[in-house]
Protein backbone atom coordinates (compact mmCIF):
# COMPACT_ATOMS: atom_id res chain seq x y z
CA UNK A 1 0.00 0.00 0.00
CA UNK A 2 2.95 2.32 -0.02
CA UNK A 3 1.79 3.90 -3.48
CA UNK A 4 -1.52 5.49 -1.65
CA UNK A 5 0.60 6.81 1.54
CA UNK A 6 1.37 10.41 0.16
CA UNK A 7 -1.26 9.88 -2.32
CA UNK A 8 -4.82 9.40 0.15
CA UNK A 9 -3.87 12.50 2.58
CA UNK A 10 -4.77 14.55 -0.75
CA UNK A 11 -8.00 12.25 -1.90
CA UNK A 12 -10.41 11.10 0.28
CA UNK A 13 -11.51 7.36 1.23
CA UNK A 14 -8.95 4.34 1.76
CA UNK A 15 -10.45 2.24 -1.20
CA UNK A 16 -10.39 -1.44 -0.88
CA UNK A 17 -10.28 -4.15 -3.26
CA UNK A 18 -13.07 -4.33 -5.68
CA UNK A 19 -14.62 -0.75 -5.01
CA UNK A 20 -15.64 1.00 -7.77
CA UNK A 21 -13.91 4.62 -8.10
CA UNK A 22 -15.76 7.41 -9.14
CA UNK A 23 -13.36 10.08 -10.65
CA UNK A 24 -14.60 13.83 -11.49
CA UNK A 25 -13.21 14.79 -14.60
CA UNK A 26 -13.66 18.61 -15.84
CA UNK A 27 -16.82 17.47 -18.09
CA UNK A 28 -17.80 13.99 -16.57
CA UNK A 29 -17.17 11.10 -14.47
CA UNK A 30 -14.88 8.22 -15.74
CA UNK A 31 -15.10 5.13 -13.56
CA UNK A 32 -12.26 2.43 -12.31
CA UNK A 33 -12.15 -0.63 -9.85
CA UNK A 34 -9.58 -0.81 -7.55
CA UNK A 35 -7.36 -4.30 -7.63
CA UNK A 36 -4.85 -3.20 -4.48
CA UNK A 37 -1.77 -2.15 -3.80
CA UNK A 38 -2.50 1.63 -5.44
CA UNK A 39 -3.39 -0.04 -8.85
CA UNK A 40 -6.62 -0.03 -10.60
CA UNK A 41 -8.26 -1.32 -14.00
CA UNK A 42 -10.09 0.73 -16.23
CA UNK A 43 -10.45 1.68 -20.23
CA UNK A 44 -8.87 3.93 -22.14
CA UNK A 45 -9.62 4.60 -25.86
CA UNK A 46 -7.40 2.28 -28.73
CA UNK A 47 -5.51 4.54 -30.12
CA UNK A 48 -2.95 4.43 -32.89
CA UNK A 49 -0.90 6.94 -31.51
CA UNK A 50 0.09 7.53 -27.59
CA UNK A 51 -1.73 6.17 -24.76
CA UNK A 52 -4.96 8.43 -24.57
CA UNK A 53 -7.08 8.63 -21.27
CA UNK A 54 -10.70 9.30 -21.01
CA UNK A 55 -9.60 13.10 -20.09
CA UNK A 56 -9.57 13.71 -23.77
CA UNK A 57 -12.43 14.24 -26.25
CA UNK A 58 -11.66 11.26 -28.28
CA UNK A 59 -13.02 9.17 -25.39
CA UNK A 60 -16.78 10.26 -26.92
CA UNK A 61 -15.96 8.71 -30.11
CA UNK A 62 -13.57 5.62 -29.56
CA UNK A 63 -15.36 2.29 -30.40
CA UNK A 64 -12.91 0.17 -29.03
CA UNK A 65 -11.38 0.58 -25.16
CA UNK A 66 -8.40 -0.99 -23.66
CA UNK A 67 -8.34 -2.34 -20.79
CA UNK A 68 -5.59 -1.11 -18.34
CA UNK A 69 -4.49 -1.89 -14.82
CA UNK A 70 -2.64 1.73 -14.01
CA UNK A 71 -1.69 3.14 -10.62
CA UNK A 72 -4.83 5.10 -9.16
CA UNK A 73 -2.90 8.84 -8.25
CA UNK A 74 -2.19 8.19 -12.02
CA UNK A 75 -5.35 8.19 -13.49
CA UNK A 76 -6.71 10.76 -11.17
CA UNK A 77 -3.25 13.22 -11.53
CA UNK A 78 -4.98 16.61 -10.71
CA UNK A 79 -8.59 15.26 -10.71
CA UNK A 80 -10.37 14.39 -7.72
CA UNK A 81 -12.01 10.89 -6.64
CA UNK A 82 -14.04 8.88 -4.51
CA UNK A 83 -14.98 5.49 -3.19
CA UNK A 84 -18.68 5.04 -4.94
CA UNK A 85 -20.22 1.26 -4.52
CA UNK A 86 -23.65 3.48 -5.51
CA UNK A 87 -25.02 -0.01 -6.86
CA UNK A 88 -24.42 -2.42 -3.31
CA UNK A 89 -28.35 -1.71 -2.17
CA UNK A 90 -29.12 -2.77 -5.58
CA UNK A 91 -27.07 -5.32 -6.68
CA UNK A 92 -25.24 -7.61 -4.28
CA UNK A 93 -21.07 -7.51 -5.44
CA UNK A 94 -19.90 -10.74 -6.23
CA UNK A 95 -16.93 -12.32 -4.35
CA UNK A 96 -14.00 -9.82 -4.18
CA UNK A 97 -11.93 -12.57 -5.21
CA UNK A 98 -14.44 -13.52 -8.39
CA UNK A 99 -13.98 -9.57 -8.97
CA UNK A 100 -10.33 -9.29 -9.14
CA UNK A 101 -10.13 -12.81 -10.93
CA UNK A 102 -12.75 -11.60 -14.14
CA UNK A 103 -10.36 -8.08 -13.64
CA UNK A 104 -7.19 -9.64 -14.27
CA UNK A 105 -8.32 -11.82 -17.08
CA UNK A 106 -9.04 -8.64 -18.68
CA UNK A 107 -5.61 -6.15 -18.61
CA UNK A 108 -4.38 -5.49 -21.82
CA UNK A 109 -7.31 -6.74 -23.84
CA UNK A 110 -9.44 -5.09 -26.34
CA UNK A 111 -12.82 -4.20 -25.57
CA UNK A 112 -15.88 -2.90 -27.51
CA UNK A 113 -16.90 0.76 -26.15
CA UNK A 114 -20.05 3.20 -26.63
CA UNK A 115 -20.66 5.89 -24.45
CA UNK A 116 -23.90 5.48 -23.95
CA UNK A 117 -24.65 1.46 -23.90
CA UNK A 118 -21.08 0.23 -22.95
CA UNK A 119 -19.01 3.00 -21.06
CA UNK A 120 -16.40 3.00 -18.46
CA UNK A 121 -19.04 2.67 -15.54
CA UNK A 122 -20.83 -0.59 -17.47
CA UNK A 123 -17.41 -2.32 -17.44
CA UNK A 124 -16.53 -1.44 -13.64
CA UNK A 125 -20.28 -1.99 -12.20
CA UNK A 126 -19.71 -5.70 -14.58
CA UNK A 127 -16.75 -6.54 -13.25
CA UNK A 128 -18.02 -6.08 -9.55
CA UNK A 129 -22.36 -7.09 -9.45
CA UNK A 130 -22.09 -8.99 -12.66
CA UNK A 131 -24.04 -6.71 -14.73
CA UNK A 132 -23.47 -3.43 -16.56
CA UNK A 133 -25.73 -0.76 -15.61
CA UNK A 134 -24.69 2.78 -15.52
CA UNK A 135 -26.21 5.98 -14.52
CA UNK A 136 -24.11 8.10 -17.27
CA UNK A 137 -26.98 6.87 -20.36
CA UNK A 138 -29.15 9.92 -21.25
CA UNK A 139 -31.02 7.15 -22.92
CA UNK A 140 -32.74 4.71 -21.05
CA UNK A 141 -30.86 2.20 -22.31
CA UNK A 142 -29.14 -1.20 -20.88
CA UNK A 143 -25.74 -3.11 -21.55
CA UNK A 144 -26.85 -6.65 -22.40
CA UNK A 145 -23.44 -8.13 -23.20
CA UNK A 146 -19.91 -6.95 -23.18
CA UNK A 147 -17.52 -8.95 -25.49
CA UNK A 148 -13.52 -9.07 -24.98
CA UNK A 149 -12.15 -9.01 -28.29
CA UNK A 150 -8.65 -11.02 -28.05
CA UNK A 151 -6.72 -12.63 -31.13
CA UNK A 152 -8.12 -16.12 -31.49
CA UNK A 153 -10.71 -15.47 -28.82
CA UNK A 154 -13.91 -13.90 -27.56
CA UNK A 155 -15.39 -13.79 -24.34
CA UNK A 156 -18.91 -13.07 -23.13
CA UNK A 157 -18.67 -11.47 -19.49
CA UNK A 158 -22.54 -11.25 -19.46
CA UNK A 159 -25.82 -11.50 -21.30
CA UNK A 160 -29.21 -10.58 -19.55
CA UNK A 161 -32.63 -11.26 -21.31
Amino acid sequence: MAALNSFSATHPGDPQPGDLIEIFRPAYQHWALYLGDGYIINVTPVDEGPPATFSSAKSVFSRKARVRMQLLKDVVGNDTYHINNKYDGTYAPLPVEEIIRRAEYLIDQEVSYDLLGNNCEHFVTLLRYGEGVSDQETLDQEVHYMVCLHPGNALLLNATA
